[in-house]
């Protein structure tokens, strides 16, 4: 009986040592940010694909919806 335990018990800690190897084998590359996601609830002012409007976007969000200064003052 401890002989059918003993084998048991390497059986299940040798099977511990059969883990795949788990390596990236392919990168995804991602688009720019400009490009847009394809969801209708984006920014009317904005255009997909354009990058000055982008910028600008990403301009005016800076200066007056996340610059506490300007909130505050």
């Amino acid at each position: 009986m401890k002989k059918v335990i003993f084998a048991v018990v390497c059986a299940a800690g040798l099977s511990a040592c059969g883990d795949q190897p788990q390596e990236l084998t392919a990168s995804k590359q991602d688009g720019a940010a400009y490009t847009g996601t394809g969801k209708p609830y984006v920014n009317p002012d904005w255009k997909p694909g354009d990058k000055a409007s982008w910028e600008a976007q990403l301009k005016a969000r800076n200066q007056y919806g996340q610059n506490d200064y300007t909130r505050m003052n």
